[in-house]
């Protein structure tokens, strides 16, 4: 299957799911805004989140993919002895994993008090600080659901199966869009926002349980039957994972100490910020988790693949195009984020509960975070080439100088620059993080970005400045469309977006940045065999 086709399947059902995250956020926005109560909301989702991807989807999944790639394919191909040998392997891992989840969460419950004072660090309201941890309690389970969630979404990507991991996420959305929308029309929305935060809280748990009985129907299909309850196995092969996974977690714990850091400084700062991030993010994610998300997980297997057969020329070609693939989609996205920030906050979010002035503030964050966007998705590019030799400790020393940066930023700066300077210390470092994941590939000699690339990638960049300057002399033009009625701001977004894409892929293919013989190697049906 060709690098484009997998990345247009897990990238293309992201892109529902980011969409259809796109909408929850409008609707969230217009009925609860951006005030106490949705900080802390946020705040309490976030950190399941941190968990989930600090022990699933990055460490886990890491560690995982190849162990259980490898026993499926031990002949070359899925047969029945390399599927009974995977087979038992998961249920080994199962019979850990899931005790040690169940445990994570039951302690997390009893000492969540103490979680939210430290994230607060300041005098807090005893109310605020109540449904503060209500929030929390009530959302925290949901790690144990989406964890075993991975774990089946790693077995199915293992024989190339990425529509179901890919659309899970599309399942939360639409309950969390459900049960806006529920409190919009019984019209509590006009009533106690503590309250609704309470209702909608609820739909996550709810929504984790539906996710989970979709993985284990497609995991079924794939004749990959999961036994839940057994008693735990510690075998050598179930320690051996958790010797590579541990690194990866160490270093997933740089980013996701770094999303509790992110939401510690934003509660030193007035107004809103932990809400206005979470809004301004939401856009910032959108690209990352289409195009850097899908890059990653596709490329993994053929990059172990290649690994494998110590096939380093192939290997440094699926680097190479993922880069420049990467690239393509990711420059204009994040340069039409920056120059439209605001008419698009105002566009997508600004209406109810949530006014101009947030909206304003908003895009502020918004054009400030995208400086990263480009790094965030290298890194995604460049961290499989480490893990696809079972290299987990390098990712780690790149993500804790990343780390170390932004909290020297916002130690110093934080009461000088307040939440768009969070946005700035996240891009600063995430440029960091790929410089240092790229340099070290280079020196050992297992990567190194060629001219033709660096040609291609530098004309991308002429493409997007073309486009970013004219996105900068229409958007004035479209000023009273931005908060007017649904179908004046739908026609201002689709002028905005025509606009960019048109001048983009037509400066991009003048200047031979983007070429039909590059979509070629793109869209090709199999990557090269190993030699």
């Amino acid at each position: 299957m060709s690098l484009l086709k997998n990345v247009g399947t897990i990238g293309g059902l992201t892109m529902v799911s980011r969409v259809a995250g796109m909408v929850r956020e409008m609707i969230f926005s217009r009925v609860l805004g951006a005030n106490e109560v949705t900080d802390a909301w946020f705040q309490a989702l976030i950190i399941p989140n941190v968990f989930r991807r600090l022990f699933a989807e990055g460490a886990f999944s890491a560690a995982f993919v190849p162990m259980f790639s490898k026993r499926l394919h031990k002949d070359g191909e899925a047969g029945a002895d390399g599927l009974e040998e995977a087979r038992s392997f998961s249920n080994d891992v199962i019979s850990v994993f899931v005790p040690a989840l169940i445990a994570l969460t039951a302690l997390l419950e009893i000492v969540m008090p103490g979680v939210i004072w430290l994230l607060a660090d300041k005098p807090i309201d005893p109310t605020k600080f109540d449904y503060s941890v209500d929030f929390a309690r009530i959302m925290f389970p949901y790690i144990l659901l989406v964890s075993v969630v991975t774990l089946l979404t790693g077995m199915l990507n293992s024989v190339s199966r990425f529509g179901p991991g890919a659309s899970f996420p599309i399942i939360l959305n639409l309950v969390l869009i459900g049960t806006l929308l529920g409190v919009e029309y019984i019209g509590m929305a006009e009533g106690d926002v503590v309250q609704m935060g309470y209702i909608v809280a609820w739909a996550i748990p709810v929504a984790g349980v539906i996710q989970l009985a979709w993985l284990i129907y497609w995991a079924h299909v794939e004749g990959f039957r999961p036994r839940w309850i057994s008693r735990p196995r510690l075998t050598p092969e179930v320690k051996r994972l958790g010797i590579i996974a541990l690194p990866a977690a160490i270093g997933g714990g740089a980013y996701q100490i770094n999303t509790l850091l992110q939401v510690y400084f934003l509660n030193q700062l007035e107004g809103s910020a932990v809400s206005w991030m979470n809004y301004a993010d939401r856009l910032n994610q959108l690209p990352l988790g289409i195009i850097g998300i899908a890059l990653s997980t596709a490329i993994l297997p053929t990059l172990s693949k290649f690994i494998g057969a110590k096939d380093t020329k192939g290997a440094a070609q699926v680097q190479s195009n993922a880069i420049e693939l990467g690239m393509l989609l990711t420059l204009p996205a994040a340069v039409a984020l920056a120059i439209c920030a605001v008419p698009f906050v105002t566009m997508i979010f600004q209406g109810g509960r949530f006014d101009m002035a947030d909206a304003q503030a908003t895009g502020t964050v918004l054009a400030v975070l995208v400086a990263g966007l480009p790094a965030y998705v290298l890194v995604k590019v460049l961290v499989p080439s480490f893990y696809a030799r079972s290299d987990t400790r390098t990712p780690v020393y790149a993500a804790f100088a990343a780390l170390s940066v932004f909290i020297a930023f916002n130690i110093a700066f934080l009461q000088r620059f307040g939440v768009e300077g969070v946005a700035a210390a996240s891009a600063i470092g995430a440029w960091l993080n790929a410089a240092i994941l790229y340099t070290v590939l280079r020196l050992r000699g297992f990567y190194r970005a060629d001219w033709p690339l660096i040609g291609r990638l530098a004309r991308q960049a002429i493409a997007a400045a073309a486009m970013g300057a004219a996105l900068f002399y229409t958007r004035d033009l479209l000023v009273d469309f931005y908060a007017a009625g649904l179908f004046a701001r739908l026609l201002a977004l689709g002028v905005l977006v025509a606009l960019a894409v048109i001048v983009y892929f037509a400066v991009a293919f003048l200047l031979g940045a983007v070429s039909k013989q590059r979509l070629a190697i793109f869209m090709k049906k199999r990557e090269p065999k190993a030699s």
